[in-house]
């Protein structure tokens, strides 16, 4: 389980300060964002109650390519050419277009971390006033200010499960290795939703995640990793958004879980997290060196993130669809999608949601940090 690691004692002194950039949480998008700013003179906070890569939350996959792009090779765990999907009335193996990958947190966002120029504090937001972001160590300015911190979205406005879009997630982490990254659709785990194993080298990550916020996963993930004859240990779990949000408000940008930015369905939510934090970089370097206002900067990345609201929408109309198709006839259907022509066009419209080429070409690989920045 991971362990707070917030300054404390002697350590723990008053935080009062200002900078150009302050970005609130220290995981996929917030590390991005710093990465966009990287050489452009910014003075770039960043706050977290962890660590840098201390708190993973997720199953930790992504396309390969995304991760070549972005320089994270090394944090490589497996990478798989092919998805197996489970009914229970029959199962379909995919050949995908392009691969996934899994890979270690820790080592991904100490790579991220390393290719930004940035300061870095442990301590909790709690909110803001303006541009006056209020922690549990003091506060902090900026005129350029990010929320990064999950499906809370701490400094706008907020909402709570289970009367929320969100989708309920839990995992558990036994030793063992598999070939196969897998997912099941199945009732007997999940009404609405669907189960998984993502191997990543000597470690299987299995879990269940439920579209249905209401529906509690923790028996159905117990059984599934039993049934996989692994044992249900090293438990994480997380709410995750299955609705694009508003990626500006009152002067602050979101991006990642507290702009919604999670594809319905799959619940696939880093790339998206890279995806968005590239642009949102990209416009707090263009302010900071004078090219556009704050509030043009805004209404352009508002307007950029609104216009994958349709994206969204359809995927969601799937999520919602899907459980309600007779079992005897998923089996059929998931075969029947089997076709390697469908397969590649699918699953590269599916890409292009958020391509990896807006990343740009790939970079060196950095030398990870040893330590937070």
């Amino acid at each position: 389980m991971p362990v707070r690691k917030t300054k404390r004692g002697p350590e723990r002194t008053p935080l009062s300060r200002d900078a150009d950039v302050l970005i609130c949480g220290a995981s996929f998008a917030g590390l991005t964002v710093a990465r966009e700013l990287a050489g452009s003179g910014a003075r770039v906070l960043i706050l977290d109650r962890y660590e840098i890569g201390e708190r993973q939350t997720s199953a930790c996959a992504a396309p390969t390519e995304w991760l070549e792009r972005l320089g994270l090779e090394r944090s490589i765990r497996q990478t798989f050419p092919d998805l197996v999907v489970h009914t229970p009335h029959g199962d379909a193996r995919y050949r995908l277009p392009w691969t996934f990958s899994t890979f270690d947190y820790r080592e991904l966002c100490r790579l991220l971390a390393a290719q930004g120029e940035f300061e870095f504090e442990t301590a909790k937001v709690d909110g803001r006033d303006g541009m006056t972001v209020h922690t549990d160590r003091g506060d902090v300015s900026a005129p350029l200010v990010v929320d990064a911190l999950g499906w809370r979205r701490v400094l706008g406005s907020g909402y709570q499960p289970p009367d929320a879009p969100l989708s309920r997630g839990l995992e558990v982490h036994p030793g063992g290795a598999s070939d196969d990254l897998e997912i099941w659709i199945d009732r007997r785990y999940v009404p609405a939703g669907y189960g998984w194993s993502f191997p990543a080298r000597d470690e299987l990550r299995i879990g269940v995640g439920s579209f249905d916020p209401r529906f509690h996963v923790k028996d159905t993930t117990v059984l599934l990793t039993e049934e996989l004859g692994s044992e249900p240990v090293g438990y994480q779990g997380n709410w995750i958004p299955h609705r694009l949000r508003d990626a500006t408000e009152d002067g602050v940008f979101f991006v990642g879980d507290s702009a919604g930015h999670c594809l319905p369905l799959t619940a696939e939510g880093i790339r998206t997290a890279f995806y968005f934090a590239i642009a949102c970089g990209r416009e707090l370097r263009a302010v900071h060196a004078g090219a556009r206002t704050r509030e043009e900067a805004l209404r352009r990345y508002h307007d950029f993130s609104a216009g994958h609201e349709w994206k969204f929408r359809w995927m969601l109309r799937a999520q919602r669809l899907v459980p309600r198709v007779p079992p005897r006839l998923l089996g059929p259907a998931i075969r029947a999608m089997g076709s390697q022509r469908f397969i590649d066009w699918s699953f590269d419209h599916y890409l292009q949601i958020a391509p990896p080429q807006f990343a740009g070409e790939p970079r060196p690989a950095p030398q990870p940090l040893r330590a937070a920045a």
